[in-house]
This record gives structure tokens, C-alpha cells and sequence, in this order.
């Protein structure tokens, strides 16, 4: 599908033929987690995003410099996304990840929360959602 994109549409995504690994523990819950719904583009989709981010990331770097992205935690949480991207354009930047958990009990990370960044804010699982 995406060779039929014209080049102008080509150059707001990253270059093709963009890397995939369906066995990235993230794509595979997604796969789990959209049930009967599941269909092998839904975590293609994502990595073209993943990628594409990653890219022009890549692509702005400057040379000591911090470079600030915002996304939600899905694109970066384990150390994939836009991580697993990242480091195969230039697998020495240095990568500081964020993610927000939300849980019951604010005083201790749960197991299952572990290792998702290398920052963990808890929040109290009724918070108010603006999704």
C-alpha cells in the first residue's frame, strides 16, 4: 500500500521499505489486546508511526544538543517504538525514556509496571481521563 503514496506523501513518512519486527513484544499485545479484531496491519500501522517519528528525530538531532519529543507512553513504553527505531538509524543516541502508570496504590510500583521507562510517574487509576 504504501508504494502507491506519491513522492511528496513518501516524504512526510520515514523511508521505505521501513523495518519490521512483529515479534516486538508491543505489537504482539496488540495483537492479543484487539482480540477477534486483530489484523496483522493494525501493528504494522503502528511501527510506520514508530518509525516515522523516529526518523525525523533522527533527522533534527543536533550535535550536543537535547532533543525534547513528546508522545504517548504506547510509542516508547518497554524501550520500543520509537526506541527500537531510533537506535537503528544511530544506535548511540542516547535515550531517556518518561511513562505514566496508573495504579491503585501510589506508594509502590507494581511488578507489571517495572522497566517501562526509565521514569515512572504513578497516578491514582481514578484520575480523570480526558480521552
Amino acid at each position: 500500500m504504501l508504494q502507491t503514496l506519491t513522492d511528496e506523501e513518501k516524504s512526510w513518512i520515514a523511508p521505505q521499505p521501513i523495518l519490521y519486527d512483529a515479534n516486538l513484544p508491543g505489537y504482539v499485545e496488540m495483537m492479543k489486546m484487539m482480540g477477534e479484531h486483530a489484523s496483522p496491519n493494525m501493528p504494522k500501522a503502528q511501527a510506520i508511526k514508530d518509525a516515522t517519528m523516529a526518523y525525523f528525530i533522527y533527522t533534527n538531532l543536533q550535535k550536543d544538543s537535547v532533543f525534547i519529543h513528546y508522545n504517548g507512553s504506547y510509542h516508547s513504553d518497554n524501550f520500543e517504538g520509537i526506541n527500537w527505531y531510533l537506535k537503528k538509524y544511530q544506535r548511540n543516541t542516547q535515550i531517556i525514556t518518561i511513562s505514566t502508570v496508573e495504579q491503585k496504590d501510589l506508594a509502590t510500583l507494581e511488578k507489571e509496571n517495572y522497566n517501562k521507562a526509565d521514569y515512572i510517574l504513578v497516578i491514582d487509576e481514578d484520575v480523570t481521563k480526558t480521552y
